[in-house]
């Protein structure tokens, strides 16, 4: 049991590390944490996600709640099920982009707010330790529903799609069938890996792996698609290919969305801090307010409910709606691309073009024994830029930034710079590395 509870979710190798027995207490844990009567339950392909299933609610209906049991289906389609059917709480079994003999949980409070590590999941770890549960005053009941149609329905009504788009979509043999099961109507799809197989045949389900892509960057290419769209595992993540076959950086996905949403009036959309300062740019310029977040999921969603905001990307392929009860769904992050290629009339490399006016370093990873005082380096060497710490460092200059922040749970650094120029990036780029692995 020693490391699966982690700071987003539950996430271990089966069964030596998660088993059914884990996911029973788990079960029970969660309902003696939330106080639960109804708690929504989903599931993604892999072989094992049907008996961590069995487990799991057997455990919650020993403690007296009922599991409204979705099947198979996205992880956007089980926060969506969370919010609309009036849950108490809801698990997506998935271990995302992990490989095939990993699986997990993703846990959520009510109105799909996420449970992490400091805001339940260390509480269930003890519970699950301690095996003592109170005595339940009935047993509930496994109730089967499926989401898919009011999903569909609710993606739908955000089309403005005049024309079917030709579009490559890799599902990679997961649950992006699914998620997109509703809208693919749409559209003129040129399939790959669509069958769903849960010990990845073809490759690992994750679009931030650049090597995944190769497939359908060849086929966006082949077959003069619109454009391309590469989902992971649980479809809660997506990668997009332009009409050339050219990766889009998911920090300037972030700033084509916001322009669709904002052709319908003002709105305040958030941005990691990772992103490119054209996604700021390009919010303000077309009428949004812009709000940089820090990294991760429930601290976004945590603060797109402070702020009002309706929508914001995160630069790992995240985008969060406030009408998926402020989660991500990347069959509206599809529709609202569809929306803005037909509204703009343009092929989409001429969309992203204005928006690939700096220059990136991508996220570096270095290891490192003492995290802290790599940190008090950093922090000390730019302390003459605006220096801020939203997460981690951050010092901005007129002509380049930079980012350097610990990794949840690894001994690592993250580091990010950007620049107006190569030259200029790539000079500080190295100075920095040289301060991180000093």
């Amino acid at each position: 049991m020693a490391g699966i509870f982690k700071a987003y979710d539950i996430r271990g190798i089966y069964p030596e590390q998660l088993d059914a027995q884990i996911a029973e207490k788990v079960g029970r844990a969660l309902v003696v944490f939330l106080k639960a009567k109804k708690i929504v339950v989903g599931r993604d392909m892999r072989p094992h996600s049907q008996p961590l299933f069995e487990a799991l609610a057997k455990g919650i209906t020993l403690q007296g709640a009922d599991v409204i049991d979705l099947g198979l289906c996205s992880t956007p389609q089980s926060y969506h099920a969370n919010g609309k059917l009036g849950a108490d709480g809801s698990v997506m079994i998935t271990a995302s982009h992990n490989p095939a003999e990993w699986n997990g949980f993703k846990l959520c409070r009510r109105e799909a707010v996420p449970i992490g590590g400091n805001s339940g999941i260390a509480d269930i770890e003890k519970m699950v330790s301690l095996d003592k549960w109170p005595a339940a005053e009935r047993t509930g009941k496994i109730i089967p529903y499926s989401i898919a149609e009011e999903y569909a329905s609710f993606l739908r009504s955000f089309a403005r799609i005049d024309r079917k788009l030709k579009v490559v979509v890799d599902y990679a043999n997961a649950m992006g069938s699914y998620e997109i099961k509703g809208i693919e109507p749409y559209f003129d799809i040129i399939p790959l890996y669509k069958e769903l197989d849960g010990t990845f045949p073809n490759h690992e389900a994750n679009p931030l792996k650049t090597e995944t892509l190769s497939a359908i960057l060849a086929k966006v290419r082949e077959t003069g698609a619109d454009f391309g769209a590469a989902l992971d595992g649980d479809a809660d993540r997506c990668g997009f290919i332009d009409n050339k076959g050219e990766i889009i950086p998911m920090d300037l996905f972030t700033a084509l969305i916001a322009q669709d949403i904002l052709s319908e009036g003002p709105a305040t959309i958030l941005y990691d801090l990772r992103s490119s300062r054209a996604v700021r740019e390009c919010i303000e310029e077309n009428g949004g307010k812009a709000i940089m977040s820090r990294v991760g999921h429930a601290f976004i969603k945590a603060q797109m409910r402070e702020t009002g905001a309706v929508f914001a990307g995160e630069l790992s392929g995240h985008y969060y709606f406030k009408e998926n009860f402020v989660a991500e769904s990347q069959g509206l992050a599809m529709v609202k691309l569809a929306n803005l290629l037909c509204a703009k009339n343009k092929p989409l490399c001429e969309l992203v073009a204005p928006l690939r006016k700096y220059f990136s370093s991508g996220e570096i990873n270095s290891k490192v024994a003492d995290p802290a005082s790599v940190l008090a380096r950093i922090r000390e060497k730019y302390a003459d830029g605006n220096l801020f710490q939203l997460d981690g460092i951050s010092s901005e200059y007129p002509d380049w930034w930079l980012n350097v922040r610990s990794s949840n749970t690894e001994p690592l650094i993250r580091l990010i710079v950007e620049a107006n120029e190569k030259k200029l990036m790539e000079e500080k780029r190295d100075e920095a590395l040289a301060l991180i692995r000093a």
